[in-house]
């Protein structure tokens, strides 16, 4: 299980199966409410175009336009946040400007219940105002959690700004790729391979000497067992190739044109 094994003030280092740790660094709390601040200048604007839309219903009734408001301003306040940070995996407006994002306590995929039930818990971390309540538990927590972080079993991260990938390190421009004689496959395959699995195989390929035997086996077994359900190749195209050969023939289709 992949699992969080200790936190500095900054870092959150975590342990996958395969024994390999990584490192995310947290953030604290000066850098989310400059975040949250944006955030709450975009909520402003949402509120008055609210504003405009119960005034209009007010000629006719003030009891819809009050029903209105209070409606509207809620769906804002809650949905802002879950909306974003469900498409956006993790990040609202303000987040992306500062290059924060949410993330599941274990580093596995983030749920939309997670997202749910953090946003939700705002109203009791944003008590007595100003975010006191959240604010003492970040600094408080030991991993800069808000109450609604603890809840959902989330936590805020800073997002690194990824450096060109290094393709020559684990490619060899000499070295017969038998995928590239079937174009119309190969296209399809760049078609179907998110941007993050690509990353993974190319930074599984970059680390692969860090990696115990047995889990080098199993790693490129799973990518390949993935990228063949995306892209079906003939059986030629496979003949005398490991998995670890063809996540390597994938990742030279995915980053060299």
């Amino acid at each position: 299980m992949i699992q969080p094994t200790a936190t500095t003030s900054h870092l959150l280092t975590i342990r996958t199966p395969e024994g390999v740790f990584f490192s995310l660094p947290l953030a604290g709390p000066i850098v989310r409410c400059m975040a949250w601040l944006l955030d709450a200048v975009c909520l402003l604007a949402a509120a008055k175009i609210i504003q405009m839309g119960a005034a209009l219903l007010g000629v006719f009734s003030q009891d819809l336009s009050r029903a209105f408001s209070i409606l509207f301003y809620f769906i804002c306040y809650i949905g802002y946040g879950i909306v974003l940070e469900w498409f956006w995996n993790g990040q609202t407006l303000g987040k992306r400007l500062f290059h924060l994002r949410v993330m599941d306590m274990r580093a596995l995929p983030l749920r939309f219940s997670q997202i749910v039930i953090r946003n939700l818990l705002r109203a009791v971390d944003s008590l007595p105002l100003f975010y006191i309540v959240g604010g003492l538990a970040c600094l408080i927590s030991r991993h800069a959690q808000r109450l609604g972080d603890l809840a959902a079993n989330t936590v805020v991260v800073r997002t690194r700004r990824l450096a060109a990938p290094r393709i020559d390190a684990v490619l060899d421009r000499n070295r017969h790729n038998s995928l590239r004689a079937y174009p119309h496959l190969a296209a399809r395959l760049r078609q179907q391979v998110a941007p993050v699995e690509a990353d993974t195989a190319l930074q599984a390929l970059l680390r692969r000497d860090l990696l115990t035997p047995e889990a080098r086996v199993d790693l490129f077994a799973l990518m390949a067992d993935l990228f063949r359900r995306k892209a079906a190749f003939p059986a030629e195209a496979l003949a005398g190739i490991s998995d670890e050969q063809y996540v390597r023939n994938v990742v030279d289709l995915l980053f060299r044109r």
